[in-house]
């Protein structure tokens, strides 16, 4: 990669953690002990600074210096889920309850010896609750067309 590149990548990184952890240049510039103009080049991916340069500013951000100074990866994030979607899921939910536990009986497990405590009863609820909404996440993101995505 160019020196241009990685310029830029810095820049941009600087600016991220720079706007995450509320900081200005002047606080980073006094915190450190950089040079205003210098520490202005590095924002504007004008200079690279130096690795202990670069150490420093890692450091004082909590992060690791790989965090500056390589280009972040965008994570598809997954779509969020509308009322409509949170009603289905909740349908969803109560029929392969009612299914597994007719009655409101608990199913027996442990080859059929004690019966589901309320606790456990609680957990396999959320558990297939959470699996529901991931699952239609999933589908809308892979089912809905390129041109509706955000």
């Amino acid at each position: 990669m160019s020196d241009l590149g990685n310029k830029e990548i810095m820049s941009k990184n600087l600016k991220f953690y720079m706007e995450k952890y509320k900081k200005d240049r002047n606080q980073v510039c006094n915190d450190l002990g950089f040079k205003y103009s210098t520490f202005t080049d590095w924002v504007n991916g004008n200079k690279y600074p130096r690795i202990d340069k670069i150490e420093m500013l890692a450091n004082y951000f909590g992060i690791q210096k790989s965090d500056l100074i390589e280009e972040k990866k965008e994570t598809a994030s997954l779509p969020p889920l509308t009322a409509k979607d949170e009603h289905s899921i909740q349908k969803r939910l109560e029929s392969l309850l009612t299914d597994l536990m007719p009655g409101n009986s608990a199913i027996a497990y442990y080859d059929g010896e004690e019966p589901m405590s309320e606790d456990d009863k609680e957990l396999l609820r959320i558990s297939l609750e959470n699996t529901l909404r991931l699952a239609k996440q999933m589908a809308k993101q892979k089912f809905t067309p390129k041109k509706y995505r955000k």
